[in-house]
C-alpha cells in the first residue's frame, strides 16, 4: 500500500465517528428529503400537465440562485455521501454484532442498492440534464440522446426522453428508483442505530416496522412517478406542449419565471428554442 493511500485511510479512521454521522445525516437531510419531493413532483404528472408544469416552474423560480441551491443542497451532499458510502462498503466492516434482525442480508442489500443508486443517478443526470450546462458539451451529447429534459416543457420532454431506446430507459429507471427507495428506507433504520435512537432489540424491531412502512410508501410514490413518465403515448406530447407553451407565457408575464430559451424546446427539432432559432 502506498504512503498516500495509508495517509488517506488513517485520516478516515481518525475521524470515522464524525464522518459516519455526517454521512448518515446527509443521506436523510437533504438527500432523502429531496428524493421524496422529487418523486412527488414527478408523480404529480398523473394529475395532468398543468399540475406537473406548475411544480417545475416553482422549483425553477429562484432563477440565477438555482445553481447555488442545487450544488449546496443536492450535488455536494450527494458527492460526499457517495464517496463515504463507497469507502464504508470497501472497508467491509459488518455491523452484524449490533443488528439483531436479518443483519447480514440488510447490510448486503444496503451496500448493493447503494452501488445501483450511484450508477442510476450518474446516468439519470446525464440522460435528462447532461451533467454540465455548457453549450459545447450539450451540443455534443444531444445527438446521443442525453441532456434532453427541458424544464419549461417539462412533461413533453420527460415523456419523449423515456420513449427513446425502447424499453431500456423505463426498465433502467424502475430498477434505479426502487434501489434508491430501499437504500433510503433501510438507511433510516441504520442511521437510528448510528445516532443511538434505537439500540435494544425491541426498539430495533419497532423501528424496522416503521422504516418498512416508509419504504413501502416511497415505493408506491416512486412507481407512480415512473408510471407517469412512461405511460403516455407518443401522441400525448403534442397536447402537452400546447399546454406548456400557454403556461410559460403566463408564468413569464406574471414574473413567476425568467424568460430562458435554453429551458425550452423547439416544436420541430426538439432542441432548445435558442439553439433552433440560430440554426
Amino acid at each position: 500500500m502506498s504512503a498516500q493511500a495509508t495517509s488517506e485511510t488513517s485520516f478516515f479512521l481518525r475521524h470515522e465517528f464524525l464522518i459516519r454521522r455526517v454521512h448518515s445525516l446527509l443521506g436523510i437531510v437533504p438527500l432523502g428529503l429531496y428524493m421524496t419531493v422529487h418523486l412527488a413532483t414527478n408523480a404529480s404528472l398523473l394529475n395532468g400537465t398543468e399540475t406537473f408544469q406548475r411544480a417545475v416552474f416553482l422549483i425553477h423560480s429562484p432563477g440565477k440562485l438555482l445553481p447555488l441551491i442545487e450544488w449546496g443542497a443536492i450535488f455536494l451532499p450527494l458527492i460526499f455521501h457517495a464517496v463515504i458510502g463507497v469507502w464504508i462498503a470497501r472497508s467491509g466492516r459488518s455491523n452484524s454484532s449490533q443488528y439483531q434482525f436479518r443483519s447480514n442480508r440488510r447490510y448486503t442489500w444496503q451496500r448493493w442498492t447503494g452501488f445501483i443508486a450511484l450508477v442510476y443517478l450518474f446516468f439519470h443526470i446525464l440522460h435528462l440534464h447532461g451533467w454540465f450546462h455548457v453549450p459545447a458539451w450539450q451540443e455534443l451529447i444531444r445527438p446521443l440522446g442525453f441532456g434532453v429534459f427541458r424544464p419549461f416543457n417539462a412533461a413533453s420532454s420527460l415523456v419523449e426522453a423515456m420513449q427513446e431506446w425502447g424499453y431500456i430507459w423505463p426498465a433502467f429507471y424502475l430498477i434505479g428508483v426502487l434501489a434508491c427507495v430501499y437504500h433510503l428506507a433501510n438507511g433510516l433504520w441504520t442511521s437510528g442505530i448510528t445516532w443511538g435512537l434505537w439500540i435494544s432489540p425491541t426498539a430495533q424491531a419497532r423501528a424496522s416496522k416503521l422504516c418498512t412502512a416508509i419504504g413501502c410508501g416511497l415505493a408506491i410514490l416512486g412507481v407512480s412517478a415512473w408510471w407517469a413518465a412512461v405511460s403516455p403515448g407518443p401522441q400525448a406530447t403534442v397536447k402537452m406542449e400546447q399546454t406548456e407553451d400557454r403556461m410559460y407565457e403566463a408564468a413569464v408575464e406574471s414574473g413567476m419565471v425568467t424568460p430562458n430559451p435554453e429551458k425550452r424546446r423547439d416544436d420541430e427539432t426538439g432542441q432548445p428554442a435558442e439553439v433552433a432559432a440560430n440554426d
